[in-house]
């Protein structure tokens, strides 16, 4: 016995061993086979950090693990990730391991897979990211067949997949996946036992339709290999959360599948057809109360090929059905629903949709919609028609919609429509045929973009062929009240396929204030107010109004051409009345960039100084000294730049130039800073008296500054000449040059032009240059007006003296010529000789005298006062 079980034990061991050596005399030739299989027959990088083979895991098979697998895809998807898998598991019958690898497979019985993250992707040009096993056959290897699957059972676990369609911008996540199943590919027929548990995401087109709803599904699948059928037994599916039995199969066929399954509903209540609703548009269901039915049928039959579908034909029906959503007071009632989508000829093209009836009442408004959709694949044609009335207040009175303001009115109509997309998509109004009215009254409605509540007390609109017609437009909105008609060309287009809205529309208003369109500021984000031109008109607006509000302006008879384009505005021949005059405007105000830009030409006509420059900023900014300044004025400005949040003009962006004529001016007579100092640096100008009467000057503005050309006005007799800059900060740069008569320059300086008592040097005037820096409220002046004074100081002693020299040479001449004339007789000659140095005597003195006056009054000459 001991014997016995020593041989046993021995056996025993012996085989364990064994069973422990195998997988390392194997293992590394295994290895190598899975590198050569994935190098000869896979589009794609694979790697893994190992391969492990057991024969104990799964004894009496073999086990087979690769570990930490990815799988990095090629061009056109360079270096992207298309699987990661933490660990596969291949198991295998042990006497595979004995076979020649390079004349027979080896035969995988059961696949494992563990934390596979798989990403699925089709890209706008149709191209795939999955198609990675080589199909050219001159590119496998012999090691090309070295599995073969005889799968009795496999399995995902903790797995998830992401498919990416880019070309009909859908998106699918299955997250939590776990799915096995088990039968035999290898019997002539078997059945296929398969259990799925996810959570599953569906989105489409930014819709979400599912949003990590539960999956789980139990089929029973038949497997007659040797015909390639599959039926399907005792299986039940989801859409959304509607169950759905299905019974049925598919043949595999050389040209295609032959598909023959059919499916209906098991439950027949109402609150099914809100489980058809997307999750963000059925909200919470499950406490929703509802009476009637609601059955679905499908039949899906023929064949899927390259140029077929197969035929199918899907009915939605309801009929006296009511749903109440809990808290909320009212019922939607009588809803009937009959729905069909078909295709009898197994075109795709010829697939269409018949809304026989959709209908519901709340209250006493009742509301009914019908048509068909045909074409779907390609150029889609509608035919529709819609009548009732709806009672816009109760939307949120049935249904929890997630509204934060307020909406209320009565929209009522009868209309009927028949068009193709296309014709949509191109304006190609010829094949659009609608006609029917609609009409609203007392809607109010609130938006984050709106200061104050719309409230349209009547909106008629027409619908012709080509064209929509606004017959009437009521609406007012804070202080502003609107009227408006007009025709709009492509209704549909902007309602159905994010068109711009094209029209041509009349409006006019009593009372019109901008801050009511304005966005409102946000003080939770600390944003500013604002105004976006919205980018879906393209319209033209001939607009009058009595009043129109702007900031602190109020412009009267308004009137002019608006034409809304890509989110600008252009205006064209625009006027008002302004500050007692006329006020014109042309140019474009554009919102497409964040921040808002303009470029503009103003003209303004016999505008009230006094009023134009105080209650305006910009002429507050492009000449402030103009505010002291009484009259009428007209200028012509060509304007551009950015746009404050406010729509107002951002002053250190403004680039232009304007043109300035003072038509009836005068100084206000008032102590204002800037001109009290310059009196006391040049006190013979009285600045309050000045007249400003047909002044030009041209301005030109850019990098915060404004310069202004030179331009010459007169006090009394005294010209001055201005010119300069100044910022829009208020700093100041100028040069005023004022040609000034010497009688204004001190008593010192008139004594010496009385004493030459000539009337050219009455007329004697010299430059006085003065510069004015500092700010409007703190100005500085710096005049040369002492060194002036000097040097036409100088002059007139130069002008005396050269005068007194003048003076003095002639009397000489006079004597000298008395003293050349011929004596008269003999005895004269004697009397000539005794009275010659009287004379010289008196050269002497009058010489004398002049170079001694002479020299006295240059002593004499003091600096004048400054």
């Amino acid at each position: 016995m001991k014997k016995a079980l020593k041989i046993a034990g021995i056996t025993l061991t012996t085989l364990l061993v064994i069973l422990l050596l195998i997988p390392l005399a194997f293992q590394s030739q295994i290895e190598t086979i899975l590198k050569n299989y994935f190098e000869h027959n896979v589009n794609a990088e694979v790697s893994f950090s190992g391969a492990n083979l057991s024969l104990l895991r799964s004894f009496p098979n073999a086990q087979l693990t690769l570990n930490d697998l990815q799988v990095i895809t090629r061009a056109p998807f360079t270096e992207e990730t298309l699987a990661t898998v933490k660990s596969i598991s291949l198991v295998m019958p042990i006497k595979e391991l004995f076979k020649n690898y390079d004349e027979e497979p080896l035969i995988l019985t059961s696949v494992n897979i563990n934390e596979a993250l798989l990403t699925l992707k089709t890209n706008k040009h149709d191209q795939v990211n999955y198609q990675i096993f080589n199909t050219d056959t001159t590119e496998v290897s012999k090691t090309g067949d070295a599995f073969v699957f005889d799968i009795k059972d496999y399995s995902l676990r903790n797995s998830a997949l992401t498919y990416i369609d880019e070309t009909s911008d859908m998106t699918l996540y299955l997250s939590e996946l776990n799915h096995n199943g088990k039968g035999s590919f290898s019997a002539e027929t078997s059945a296929l036992d398969t259990h799925t548990e996810a959570n599953i995401s569906l989105a489409k087109d930014s819709t979400t339709y599912l949003n990590n709803n539960r999956l789980k599904l139990d089929a029973l699948i038949g497997l007659d290999l040797d015909n390639d059928l599959y039926t399907f037994k005792e299986n039940q599916g989801y859409i959304n959360q509607l169950p759905i039995a299905f019974e049925g199969f598919v043949k595999l066929h050389e040209e295609g599948q032959e598909i023959d399954i059919s499916f209906t509903n098991p439950e027949s209540s109402f609150k099914n057809f809100l489980a058809l609703l997307p999750e963000a548009y059925s909200k919470n269901i499950d406490a929703v109360e509802t009476t009637g039915d609601f059955k679905v049928n499908g039949v899906i039959k023929g064949m899927l090929t390259d140029s077929l579908i197969p035929t199918f034909s899907i009915a939605i029906q309801s009929a006296n059905a009511s749903f109440k959503y809990p808290d909320l007071p009212k019922r939607v009632e009588n809803i009937v629903i009959d729905t069909s989508l078909k295709n009898t000829t197994g075109k795709a093209e010829d697939t269409y949709v018949d809304f026989n009836t959709f209908r519901f009442k709340i209250d006493n408004d009742e509301f009914t919609l019908s048509g068909t959709l045909k074409n779907l694949t390609d150029n889609m044609l509608v035919d529709a028609a819609l009548d009732g009335t709806l009672n816009l207040a109760h939307l949120s009175e049935v249904y929890p919609a997630e509204l934060t303001k307020g909406l209320s009115g009565i929209l009522s109509g009868n209309l009927q429509t028949r068009f193709d997309v296309n014709a949509i998509e191109t304006n190609a109004y010829e094949r659009i045929t609608s006609s029917g009215n609609l009409q609203l009254t007392d809607l109010v409605f609130s938006s984050e973009e709106l200061n104050h509540p719309m409230h349209i007390s009547r909106a008629d609109v027409a619908f012709l062929p080509g064209t929509v017609t606004l017959k009437r437009f009521d609406a007012k909105t804070g202080n502003s009240s609107l009227t408006a008609s007009g025709t709009l060309k492509n209704l549909m287009g902007f309602v159905l396929s994010n068109n711009t809205l094209q029209g041509d529309f009349t409006v006019t208003s009593t009372h019109f204030e901008v801050n009511d369109f304005m966005t409102p500021a946000d003080t939770t984000k600390k944003s500013t107010p604002g105004l976006k031109i919205p980018a879906f008109l393209d319209c033209t607006l001939h607009a009058k109004a009595e009043t129109v509000v702007y900031d602190n302006l109020n412009l009267k008879n308004v009137e002019g051409t608006l034409t809304l384009k890509d989110q600008e505005v252009r205006l064209t021949n625009f006027q008002s009345d302004l500050f007692n005059g006329k006020l014109a405007l042309d140019g474009t105000v554009s919102s497409r960039e964040s921040t808002p830009k303009f470029n503009l030409t103003l003209g303004a006509k016999a505008f009230d100084i006094a009023t134009s420059f105080t209650d305006l900023e910009l002429f507050q900014s492009l000449a402030p000294i103009a505010a002291l300044l009484q009259g009428t004025m007209n200028t012509d400005i060509v304007l551009s730049g950015d746009l404050t949040p406010e729509f107002t003009p951002k002053l250190s962006s403004l680039r232009g130039n304007a043109y300035l004529e003072l038509l009836t001016s005068s100084v206000t007579p008032k102590n204002e800073k800037l001109l009290g100092t310059l009196e006391e640096k040049l006190s013979f100008v009285d600045f309050n008296a000045l007249d400003l009467k047909d002044v030009k000057t041209r301005l030109d503005f850019s990098d915060g500054k404004v310069s202004v050309a030179p331009f010459t006005f007169a006090y009394q007799d005294i010209a001055i000449t201005v010119s300069g800059e100044h910022g829009f900060d208020q700093a100041l740069d100028y040069r005023l040059t004022l040609d000034v008569p010497a009688k204004y320059l001190g008593s010192e300086v008139n004594r010496l032009i009385g004493k030459i008592n000539d009337p050219e040097v009455d007329a004697v005037s010299i430059p006085v240059q003065a510069g004015i820096s500092g700010t409007f409220t703190h100005p500085v002046v710096n005049t040369n007006l002492s060194e002036s004074v000097k040097t036409l100081t100088t002059k007139l002693i130069e002008i005396e003296k050269q005068k007194l020299m003048q003076a003095g040479s002639n009397k000489i001449k006079d004597l000298l010529g008395d003293l050349g004339a011929p004596p008269e007789t003999s005895s004269d000659t004697t009397e000539a000789s005794t009275s010659a140095p009287n004379v010289v005597d008196e050269v002497k003195n009058v010489l004398g005298g002049l170079l001694n006056k002479n020299k006295k009054q240059k002593d004499s000459v003091t600096t004048p006062p400054k």
